[in-house]
């Protein structure tokens, strides 16, 4: 898909992470509808996460991915890689991300993959912990990227030099 973003082109990729069909019991039997797990990222530190439900797939998925358009934060990244470890949460689901040399990739599961392969990060570590839970799970690591500082603030905190952070 294409944004128009000031005169130039964004080319967002678009990832469904889960399509569930969930049902809300109502006195003439069960009402069936879609949910819907979308990522939306540019692959230069845009990402966002939403969820969209209707009664036909194809409206719930429009709906989250316009969601997680209108959710995008602008990440930290530092290099190919986060600039220091992290835990994000959201319910019971943990999610760790740690920083990876250049030529690691992506070691994630499903849908932390979805989430950092969105938002551009080629190289880095991850462990889901606690809960799951693929909703869960995705929203601790959109919380994990959005709480991130950048490189430049944790080389003072650990009183080195950016470049230094970069290369270790």
């Amino acid at each position: 898909m294409e944004n128009i973003d000031e005169g130039n082109v964004i080319q967002l990729k678009e990832k469904i992470v889960q399509i569930s069909r969930v049902a809300r019991v109502v006195k003439g039997g069960k009402r069936l509808r879609f949910r819907v797990l979308a990522v939306v990222g540019d692959e230069k530190g845009n990402v966002g996460v939403a969820l969209g439900k209707a009664s036909e797939t194809a409206t719930a998925i429009r709906k989250a991915i316009e969601r997680a358009r209108k959710s995008m934060i602008k990440i930290n990244i530092a290099g190919t890689t986060v600039p220091h470890p992290f835990i994000g949460e959201e319910g019971s689901a943990r999610v760790l991300l740690k920083p990876a040399v250049k030529g690691t990739g992506v070691i994630a599961g499903g849908a932390v993959r979805a989430v950092l392969e969105a938002c551009g990060i080629k190289d880095i570590i991850t462990k889901s912990l606690g809960s799951s839970n693929q909703i869960n799970v995705s929203y601790a690591t959109f919380n994990a990227l959005k709480s991130m500082k950048n490189i430049d603030q944790v080389a003072k905190h650990l009183g080195k030099h950016p470049k230094e952070m970069l290369e270790s």
